[in-house]
């Protein structure tokens, strides 16, 4: 684009301020919005049972076949209900929304493809619309949660909130990536931008970090669509930092076998972990980072290098937390019942 002299370019807005946070109630119902099979959000639900909160859980896959909405609005707010087989929710009477990764609504079997299409779209504006618009907090709220998926925006904040992060590129282009690889100088990792999950060969298959070959960067593949290359930053161990409502829990996080040190995911059994102080510049960073994007709630993963530097290598917005504190005995799905309760 040509500037003429003179003409500066219009600035672009201000950003828009976020809305202010809805009022704390410390009553009603707990809304937890998941999958049926969620072992993470089943701990969160254990926990609030055992303090007597009231919880209605469902998933909206449940939606239309097995979950109905009746709910009206009077100029001031919206009243009604959702109702199951066996329970019904009164929607002025929720203090707080789990939503942890629940699934996409389910139609008749009899239903066309267009039909479903715009049944899909209509369940996701209206039925999720009606959940937005209810005055209580989430945990994490799904539009913020939604932004903050992207990696590309997540470590551009990152490095505005003053956390380290590795140099990275994304590309379809060949020439780009083996200039990348030649810059770095040193290995290189591709990493998918979300989970990538499947069944190949009647065997349940998953993409993880891996380090690529040189020679890989050749491959015809690339140019299909974006991928995400980055430097590999040398490990002593890693850390999984979890911060609910600006309480810090972190765990040092050891890999005993190759295929974990380079996607700890990869391995689980080779793990140890170990309760552990992050640097306080890398907690304001993440309280920021985590105030900037609008989201109360985010599983960090960092590598810690071999001289003490702390590089962040991207935040889940709904991350799980269970096998951290089941291994370190942190009190993290507490920390997330206090929130959902309103004692904090």
């Amino acid at each position: 684009m040509t500037i003429e002299p003179g003409n500066p370019p219009t600035p672009p807005p201000p950003p828009t301020a976020p809305p202010p946070p809805p009022p704390l109630r410390r009553e009603g119902h707990v809304l937890v919005l998941s999958g049926r099979f969620d072992p993470t959000a089943d701990l969160v639900v254990e926990e609030l049972n055992r303090r007597a909160v009231p919880v209605f859980r469902a998933d909206l896959a449940e939606f239309p076949v097995e979950l109905s909405l009746a709910a009206s609005f009077d100029g001031v707010a919206w009243t009604g209900s959702l109702r199951s087989d066996r329970r019904e929710l009164d929607l002025g009477a929720v203090r707080s929304v789990y939503y942890r990764r629940p699934t996409r609504p389910r139609f008749p079997a009899g239903m066309s493809p267009p039909a479903r299409r715009v049944a899909e779209r209509e369940a996701r504006l209206g039925f999720g619309g009606l959940l937005a618009a209810l005055p209580c907090r989430w945990l994490p709220p799904p539009g913020p949660a939604a932004d903050a998926e992207y990696k590309p925006l997540q470590l551009r904040v990152a490095a505005e909130c003053g956390l380290a992060v590795p140099r990275t590129l994304i590309t379809n282009d060949l020439a780009a990536a083996r200039a990348f690889a030649a810059d770095v100088a040193g290995p290189v990792v591709y990493k998918p931008f979300g989970p990538v999950r499947g069944v190949l060969d009647g065997e349940s298959v998953a993409v993880y970090a891996s380090v690529v070959d040189p020679t890989e960067l050749d491959d015809p593949a690339i140019t299909t669509t974006a991928h995400l290359f980055q430097e590999a930053v040398p490990k002593a161990y890693e850390c999984r930092l979890t911060v609910v409502a600006g309480r810090v829990f972190a765990a040092e996080i050891h890999a005993g076998s190759d295929a974990a040190r380079v996607d700890w995911r990869r391995d689980y059994d080779s793990l140890t972990y170990k309760i552990c102080d992050p640097p306080p510049p890398v907690t304001r960073g993440v309280l920021a980072m985590l105030d900037t994007l609008g989201l109360p709630y985010g599983a960090f993963d960092f590598v810690i290098t071999p001289v003490g530097e702390w590089v962040m290598l991207e935040v889940n917005p709904s991350g799980q937390y269970g096998f951290v504190e089941q291994a370190t005995g942190l009190p993290i799905k507490a920390a997330i019942a206090d929130y959902l309760e309103g004692v904090t």
